[in-house]
């Protein structure tokens, strides 16, 4: 078992074994790894574009990796936790610029605090999106301003946590009439699972898997 040590380890893991461009969609990760009968989009839909990202904050006692609480009034996933993220708009040239764009509308995030460290594996989701994972570095001395439809909450959880293999529960719920498999990641009175747990999985196999 591999854990973060200290922040300088992680930061030279993600920049020697991130994705330094976009990955593309040709061999995705996502909801499928744990249920590998799922190859679709629950309604044959094709899958959408989507980028999120997944802010590395740069604390005088170590990293912490941001996440949010959807906003109760969201038609789809409301309430659950999420990075700042959403689908790829028209004029967003590459998946950093809907991120940033995302981060920007949702929490406030201004992009000249955060440092592009890579791109983790695309994601696809049986809600029909295909994720672009962009880990960026945050310093410190930002400001936030939240979008209250979009976001009721936001916290901060050590990096050292959810990329520890042992907080990485596999769960098991019934979902339009069938047995889902998923990762949750609980943290004190934060439950975190499903895509946003499957993408920390990815980022940890990813930086610390031989």
């Amino acid at each position: 078992m591999q854990v973060v040590h200290n922040a300088e380890d992680f930061v030279t893991r993600a920049l020697a074994r991130l994705h330094r461009a976009p990955p593309g969609f040709d061999t995705p990760r996502g909801d499928h790894d744990l249920n590998p009968d799922w190859t679709q989009p629950e309604d044959g839909r094709r899958y959408k574009p989507a980028a999120v990202l997944v802010p590395v904050i740069m604390r005088r006692q170590g990293l912490t990796i941001m996440l949010t609480h959807r906003g109760s009034a969201l038609r789809a996933h409301s309430g659950q936790i999420s990075f700042p993220g959403g689908k790829v708009d028209a004029g967003d040239p590459t998946p950093l610029s809907t991120a940033l764009r995302e981060a920007q509308e949702e929490i406030g995030l201004d992009a000249g605090y955060v440092e592009l460290m890579g791109y983790g594996d695309a994601y696809r989701s049986t809600s029909g999106y295909l994720v672009t994972p962009v880990v960026g570095l945050v310093r410190e001395g930002f400001r936030l301003s939240l979008n209250p439809f979009e976001v009721a909450e936001i916290f901060e959880v050590p990096a050292g946590f959810l990329m520890n293999p042992e907080n990485h529960e596999v769960q098991v719920r019934l979902w339009n009439g069938r047995l889902r498999q998923y990762y949750a990641m609980p943290y004190q009175r934060h439950y975190i699972w499903g895509v946003t747990a499957g993408m920390l999985r990815h980022l940890y196999e990813r930086l610390y898997h031989p």
